[in-house]
């Protein structure tokens, strides 16, 4: 009778010693706190786009041209750039934690920056300050979700992540925009309750269960991010979704309000920020929908989106339907989100954990770079064209954009094949 049991404790013991190998030498996380992981992602996310709604008041107390306020933009992509350079690398050999934590201080200085902001030079260091910790929690920050919830639970790992992201971006706008609205200190309140937010995501980041790696990538520091040989394939079929989809939110995020103005008449601040809000309650709310559908068919879904929603704004643009427009980030939105979560669950199925920060940071530069690229290159355009022109020229080359990207993962089959 003693045999049998010894036996089956052993067994329980080598799965417990196999456990604990697989997450680092500690016991396997509970759910609650693979969830909570994700929070210091939407808090830092909840900040890059909060001042978005807020510009049109720093134009009109500061006072500033439109192509001044697109240099501020471009300093948001330089730190946001730079810091994926830096961050996925330094946390796939340091650990998570020496990247988030950094970053999150940044983050709180440009809370303060922003709140007593008199100047474009210190709108530009907020929004340097503000692309640098999106930077670090996009790479560090989506990495420690996954390593959070071990190698059993990618899968939901990657959908937390993404969801946090998309969520915070989407809440940021609709805060900015409320409590510009309805309360004193339009552009200090807002700032101050993101602080807060960002206090507890310190909080949540010292407490976080993760371990430095054992094991450490080699090469330069500083380099463009990649992946292991023979994962560069899923790497670009992530991007080539993913990319699209970011660009069409992006475009949202910096004209939409223009939009809005000319079809609506208005510049009520908290209609821009719920246009923002909605889009990404749909980037969020597609990825709960679509998580058990296989790989290719989120990664294709979301390309189909990106494409209907580039015609959709197209046909709202000329026709002054608000109620078009809307659908458009509705299917912006969607789009981003199935991007992302397709390429991020590529990307942990197939990445060791010691180069999985590095490869969420070659995701996210093959997506700001367009992103932050082309809607610009879109406002300059509707300076010389007209809004309505220039809307229409973006969302026709971005609407062929992601039907290659669709036609890619269609003729990819084995890199988008879920396993067993």
């Amino acid at each position: 009778m003693s045999e049998p049991r010894t036996a089956t404790v052993q067994a329980i013991d080598g799965r417990r010693r196999t456990d604990r190998a697989d997450t680092g030498g500690r016991s396997v996380a509970p759910l609650w706190w693979v969830w909570l992981a994700a929070w210091p992602v939407t808090a830092v996310f909840v900040l890059s786009n909060a001042a978005t709604p807020l510009y049109v008041l720093w134009q009109r107390d500061i006072g500033f041209s439109k192509g001044t306020l697109t240099v501020v933009f471009a300093f948001y992509i330089i730190g946001l750039i730079g810091s994926l350079l830096v961050s996925g690398v330094v946390s796939d050999r340091l650990g998570r934690k020496p990247v988030l934590l950094p970053a999150l201080v940044l983050a709180l200085a440009a809370c303060a920056i922003f709140a007593t902001a008199a100047s474009v030079a210190a709108l530009i260091v907020a929004r340097l300050f503000t692309g640098i910790a999106v930077g670090a929690v996009v790479s560090a920050g989506m990495a420690a979700v996954t390593d959070v919830a071990g190698p059993e639970r990618k899968r939901i790992a990657a959908l937390l992540a993404s969801c946090a992201m998309v969520f915070g971006a989407g809440l940021g706008p609709l805060l900015a925009g409320v409590l510009s609205e309805t309360v004193p200190g339009p552009t200090v309140t807002v700032f101050v309750v993101e602080a807060a937010l960002l206090v507890t995501a310190v909080l949540c980041v010292l407490r976080m269960p993760v371990r430095r790696p054992e094991v450490r990538a080699k090469g330069a520091w500083i380099r463009v991010p990649g992946v292991p040989q023979g994962n560069g394939r899923q790497l670009a079929l992530g991007i080539a979704v993913f990319a699209p989809g970011i660009t069409a939110t992006s475009f949202v995020l910096s004209l939409g309000p223009s939009l809005l103005s000319g079809l609506l008449d208005t510049t009520n601040r908290i209609v821009a920020g719920a246009m923002a809000f909605v889009m990404f309650l749909a980037a969020t709310g597609v990825q709960f929908a679509v998580q058990r559908l296989r790989r290719r068919t989120i990664l294709t879904a979301g390309a189909v989106s990106t494409t209907l929603s580039m015609i959709m704004l197209v046909v709202a643009v000329h026709t002054s339907a608000v109620a078009v427009l809307i659908l458009s980030a509705l299917l912006a939105g969607a789009g981003q989100g199935m991007g992302q979560l397709g390429g991020l669950s590529l990307l942990n199925s197939s990445i060791p954990p010691q180069r999985l920060a590095e490869a969420n940071a070659a995701l996210n530069v093959g997506g700001y770079i367009p992103a932050g690229a082309l809607p610009v290159s879109a406002g300059y355009l509707s300076d010389a064209v007209g809004l309505t022109n220039g809307a229409t020229i973006f969302g026709a080359v971005l609407m062929g954009v992601a039907v290659i990207g669709g036609l890619v993962v269609l003729a990819t089959r084995r890199q988008v094949t879920d396993p067993a």
